[in-house]
C-alpha cells in the first residue's frame, strides 16, 4: 500500500510539475511579447517624433526662404501652404496676370527653388475660386473649373518663365471647392479667391503623371 501511495504521490506531483512548467513558458511568451509591444510602440513613438521634427525644421526652412514676402504681407504661409490673394495675381474672372502679381512670382521663385533643390521636392501651384458662377459673356471658361486651372497654369508657367526648372512645378485646380472660408460675403469670396504654392515629395512616375494630367485638363477646360 506504501508502495502504491508513494507511486500516486510521484504521478500527482510529476503532473503539478508539468503543469507549472507549462505556466511558467507561457508567463515567459506573454512577458516576451509584452515586452515587443512596447519596443515596437516606443519605436513608434520615436519615429513620429523624428518625423515631426524634421517636418517642423522644413517649415522652418520654407518660411525662412520667404521671409521678405511674408514681411511684406503679400503672401500667406499657413500649414505650409503659401496663400497669395487672387486680387494681387488677377482680375475678376481673368487669367491675364497683373503687373503687380508678376512682380510677386519673380520674387518667389529664386528662394522656392533653392529650397526645392535642398529638399528635393516638387511645387504644387494650386488654383481656387469663389463660388459664383462665370459671369455671362465670358466665353473663355465654361465655369470655375476652367478658370482656376488657367490660373494656375498662368502662375506654373511663369514661374518657369522666372528660371524655375519645369520639372520642379506642376498644376492643379479645385474650383469653388476647399474654400478657406464660407462663401457668404463678397469679402470671404476674396479670400476663396487665391492661389496656394505647396512644396511636395517627388513620388517618380507618379508625380510626372499628374503633372501632365493637370496641365491637359487645364487646356482642355478653356480656362
Amino acid at each position: 500500500m506504501d508502495d502504491l501511495h508513494d507511486s500516486d504521490s510521484s504521478s500527482v506531483w510529476a503532473i503539478f510539475s508539468d503543469l507549472m512548467a507549462a505556466l511558467v513558458g507561457i508567463l515567459v511568451l506573454v512577458l516576451v511579447w509584452v515586452i515587443g509591444i512596447q519596443l515596437e510602440l516606443s519605436q513608434s513613438l520615436e519615429e513620429e517624433k523624428a518625423r515631426r521634427v524634421a517636418e517642423e525644421q522644413r517649415r522652418q526652412a520654407l518660411e525662412e526662404a520667404l521671409a521678405d514676402p511674408l514681411a511684406s504681407g503679400r503672401v500667406t504661409f499657413r500649414d505650409g501652404r503659401i496663400g497669395i490673394s487672387g486680387s494681387v495675381l488677377f482680375q475678376l474672372n481673368s487669367d491675364q496676370l497683373q503687373p503687380e502679381g508678376e512682380e510677386l512670382l519673380r520674387d518667389l521663385a529664386k528662394p522656392l527653388q533653392v529650397f526645392l533643390d535642398q529638399h528635393d521636392e516638387l511645387l504644387m501651384v494650386s488654383g481656387f475660386t469663389d463660388d459664383l458662377p462665370i459671369q455671362r459673356g465670358n466665353r473663355r471658361y465654361q465655369d470655375n473649373w476652367g478658370l482656376s486651372a488657367q490660373r494656375a497654369l498662368t502662375v506654373t508657367r511663369t514661374l518657369i518663365q522666372q528660371g524655375m526648372p519645369a520639372d520642379q512645378v506642376f498644376a492643379a485646380a479645385f474650383g469653388p471647392h476647399q474654400p478657406v472660408v464660407p462663401n457668404d460675403s463678397d469679402t470671404t469670396r476674396a479670400q476663396n479667391r487665391r492661389v496656394e504654392l505647396t512644396t511636395v515629395p517627388r513620388q517618380g512616375d507618379k508625380v510626372s503623371t499628374a503633372q501632365h494630367a493637370s496641365q491637359a485638363e487645364g487646356a482642355n477646360g478653356n480656362g
